[in-house]
């Protein structure tokens, strides 16, 4: 498990009900290394921004998370985190690699608002 103060997506199950349950989510699929710990830093601070939002996380490594790692809209990713938005249960924006407190706000702001 990632420690971070995100809701952690531990399941397929887990991941299926989030999305499908929630109108607007965002999940960041990573480890605790030196490109994903500043996306998970920038999620807890505009976790309290956005309250229509469900910020979480995954473990890239456990077996579950291929329901991100090999998603269509990750193909040609490089670097993680593997970064998704989802409306309504459906991928509308998906990043890799690091991304900055204002990149997620853009996306944020066009995606659900």
């Amino acid at each position: 498990m990632l420690h971070t103060n995100l809701k952690h997506v531990l399941s397929k199950d887990d991941f299926h009900k989030l999305i499908t349950e929630n109108e607007n989510v965002m999940i960041c699929c990573g480890r605790m290394g030196p490109m994903c710990v500043p996306v998970y830093a920038a999620m807890s601070e505009l976790e309290n921004e956005y309250n229509d939002v469900v910020f979480a996380d995954m473990e890239f490594d456990i077996p579950e998370a291929e329901v991100i790692r090999n998603a269509p809209e990750a193909r040609g990713f490089m670097g993680l985190p593997f970064t998704f938005y989802y409306k309504y249960g459906k991928t509308v924006a998906a990043t890799a690699s690091i991304q900055s407190k204002e990149q997620i706000e853009t996306i944020l702001e066009e995606k659900f608002k």
